[in-house]
């Protein structure tokens, strides 16, 4: 899948099956943009910034928020208006996709065993 990234439509981000998943894993458009529906640049600082606090905690080693950093976050082409159609993208991804199956993973951990 590719995002326009520009507002003339010249530059564009490869988004993969992996990115969205990775997405979700973390919630990280979740409550990021204000309640007036703008994404400007400083939505994007602040998805950077919750980014970048996320790989520098001890807990998080995960290649994949790594890939989704390098690959997507905080490619050069990323503009406002690719993250806008970033949220677009993953919106609709969310309505075709299946359920986590981190919370089946969750579920099946929590179970007791004889």
């Amino acid at each position: 899948m590719k995002i326009t990234a520009n507002t003339s439509g010249t530059r564009s981000i490869e988004i993969s099956e992996k990115h969205l998943v990775t997405i979700r894993k973390y919630s990280l458009l979740d409550g990021l943009v204000d309640s007036n529906g703008i994404i400007d640049e400083s939505v994007l600082d602040k998805l950077k910034l919750n980014v970048r606090s996320l790989l520098e905690s001890p807990t998080v080693k995960d290649n994949d928020l790594l890939d989704l950093c390098l690959d997507v976050i905080y490619n050069q082409n990323m503009k406002a208006i690719g993250l806008q159609n970033l949220v677009s993208l993953y919106k609709e991804w969310l309505k075709t996709a299946e359920p986590s199956s981190e919370a089946e993973e969750t579920t099946d951990d929590n179970e007791v065993t004889d």
